[in-house]
């Protein structure tokens, strides 16, 4: 990754437990990447998320599988910073991260309509917009209202939520561990290469 330039990098960071990665997540990718004219974006898968079950997959296989899902694809790399990290993934301890690591970066931070109705029960929430831009993307079931108290803190700091064009894709990680589970095919729902890495280490088959 980048450190500092003459010309400020645009960077999206796209947060995830990615258990599995899957095409949903690619689309949602390139669409940031394409509509905010950024120059990469990073995906992040989490360490301990604060607000999931335990997961399925383990640490490493999860890193494993979404560098295999973007290898080869321009513009989208992984970033280690919560995994590299003891105790649950805060958003907030990753943006302090990468914010010092990288302080000429302007970051956006990709999530979907129902996190962004849910982020201002986040820790930190108000630090976290006062750093970095948002992008919200359509999730299916889910209003893509923001609530008026996150887009006032972004708009004291500077910062402002961007919504992505990208239409509504019906599909979760959840769906794709079910379909594992029940034995039925992922067809086109997770890269070949990520389908090849679940069937060899027999991941998700309760």
């Amino acid at each position: 990754m980048a450190g500092t330039s003459a010309t400020p990098q645009r960077i999206g960071l796209l947060g995830g437990s990615f258990d599995p990665i899957h095409n949903a997540h690619l689309e949602l990718a390139r669409s940031a990447c394409i509509e905010l004219a950024l120059d990469a974006v990073w995906f992040i898968p989490a360490g301990q998320p604060w607000q999931r079950d335990p997961l399925a997959a383990s640490a490493q296989q999860r890193w494993d599988m979404v560098n295999l899902a973007i290898d080869g694809l321009p513009g989208l790399r992984a970033c280690d910073v919560e995994l590299r990290r003891a105790g649950p993934s805060y958003t907030i301890d990753t943006v302090r991260a990468l914010r010092a690591a990288h302080p000429d970066t302007a970051f956006t931070f990709i999530l979907g309509a129902d996190q962004l109705r849910n982020l201002p029960t986040w820790n930190g929430w108000h630090e976290i917009v006062a750093q970095v831009d948002l992008a919200a993307a359509r999730r299916p079931g889910y209003a893509d209202a923001a609530p008026p108290e996150l887009l006032a803190a972004l708009a004291a700091h500077g910062h402002r939520l961007h919504r992505l064009a990208m239409p509504e894709i019906d599909l979760s990680a959840t769906r794709v561990r079910e379909r594992i589970a029940l034995g039925q095919p992922l067809d086109a729902l997770v890269p070949a290469a990520v389908a090849h890495y679940i069937d060899q280490h027999r991941l998700y088959q309760h």
